[in-house]
């Protein structure tokens, strides 16, 4: 495939809006990235233009996100370059989308703590052993289970 990688640094900029489709969990928001650059003329940084992106993500990494990331949070999210145009009220509009493939908490400005997320194992006699475990043990703990 000739995907275009990228990787971009920015900040959230709207709500995670997540929803459930027929083939797992999907979970929209857009990514505010500003350009920054070294004035030699004034010795200071000045911003630039701030570039917008909607980031989707599917599967685990949309429900994860729609549980860790809120407006304003720096992050860094990698993935596949999606370029679409539409035509609505005699406009022609371009819309510039990444389908997301990883993302993090920008750790450069701020700290983050991580939790594994507990899978959840077949069983139709009742609630999985691991997910039980983890919720009398209390959410994020690590408990071993036989």
């Amino acid at each position: 495939m000739n995907d275009t990688m990228v990787t971009v640094v920015g900040n959230v900029a709207t709500n995670v809006e997540y929803r459930e489709t027929a083939t797992g969990g999907m979970a929209r928001f857009r990514f505010a990235v500003p350009s920054r650059r070294w004035d030699r003329g004034s010795g200071n940084w000045t911003d630039g233009h701030t570039s917008f992106y909607t980031v989707f993500a599917w599967r685990s990494l949309a429900m994860n996100l729609a549980g860790s990331v809120s407006v304003g949070e720096p992050l860094l999210v990698h993935g596949r370059l999606k370029v679409r145009e539409e035509e609505g009220d005699g406009r022609r509009r371009t819309y510039v989308d990444i389908d997301a493939l990883a993302v993090g908490h920008d750790l450069t400005r701020g700290t983050s703590a991580f939790r594994r997320v507990v899978k959840a194992e077949p069983n139709v006699t009742g609630p999985p052993r691991r997910v039980a475990a983890a919720a009398a043990a209390g959410a994020g703990s690590r408990v071993p289970v036989p």
